[in-house]
């Protein structure tokens, strides 16, 4: 059971204190919908008034948002870590990308060897099922959902940590991934044996995870992102050289069209001289 009792004469602000630890926790995923209002206060064993005014408060702390006739969900909490203007100046920036990776290469290989440390049970099989389903989209070639998997089976490292402060920077960090501000994955996936590639990378950061094996965690993690790295450095150039190419051959086609409408203006005299 994600949400308990609270104690006998419980306050709106226990109960907000359970819904807050569960999203510190990284337990409920911003988006995730809590339980209706009667099923809620039945779980948390609260009258409906004493629930409303804890989600009253979780809401005026832009922790949860209510949509009218939709129910009530956990809020986009992470986004705040860059705001707009940030994120606008840090996806039109040339050597961001470079740097988000960097960044991540050193935080994800800190939070695979924290979790090969300290993953439970729970966590373990959470990453084993995870991985399966990543094996199915891949097999099933479905791109869009390897992505949004990708970014997942990350974020599920990252909770296996048990660090709060890493879960959410974590979390911000695959928001730019998710919504392609710092990476364009098709760039990635377009290039020959790189979803086989990053699939056997996974496979190895969960292996070295469930085996308890923090420096292999760490050395594995390293790897995935440098080859990332590279992959999208190399996409990078084969598009630029793509690009020249494409000018080259507009240009020369433009020159010989010009030649011909040249001889068709020449007068047979001119020609024959």
């Amino acid at each position: 059971m994600v949400f308990h009792p609270v104690p006998a004469r419980a306050t709106a602000d226990d109960v907000a204190r359970q819904i807050e630890l569960l999203v510190l926790e990284g337990v409920l995923h911003p988006g995730d919908r809590l339980p209706g209002e009667r099923e809620l206060s039945g779980l948390l064993d609260v009258s409906r008034p004493v629930l409303r005014d804890a989600l009253k408060a979780l809401e005026t702390r832009h922790l949860v948002e209510s949509r009218h006739g939709g129910g009530t969900f956990v809020a986009a909490i992470e986004g705040t870590v860059f705001a707009a203007p940030v994120l606008d100046l840090i996806a039109r920036s040339e050597k961001a990308g470079g740097d988000y990776l960097e960044f991540r290469r050193e935080i994800e290989a800190t939070a695979a060897a924290m979790a090969a440390e300290r993953a439970t049970e729970a966590d373990r099989t959470l990453l084993s099922r995870l991985f399966a389903t990543m094996e199915e989209a891949h097999a099933g070639a479905d791109l869009r959902r390897e992505a949004a998997l990708d970014v997942e089976f990350h974020q599920a490292v990252g909770e296996a940590t048990h660090n709060i402060v890493m879960i959410h920077v974590l979390r911000a960090c695959y928001r730019l991934l998710a919504e392609g501000v710092l990476e364009n994955r098709a760039l990635l996936y377009d290039q020959a044996g790189s979803r086989d590639a990053l699939l056997a990378q996974h496979r190895a950061i969960r292996d070295a995870i469930l085996a308890g094996d923090a420096p292999a965690a760490r050395l594995a993690s390293i790897a995935h992102i440098r080859y990332v790295a590279t992959a999208l450095e190399e996409a990078a150039r084969a598009g630029a050289r793509a690009e020249i190419a494409q000018m080259r051959l507009m240009q020369f086609e433009e020159r010989a069209s010009k030649r011909r409408g040249r001889r068709r203006d020449e007068t047979p005299e001119k020609r024959s001289a």
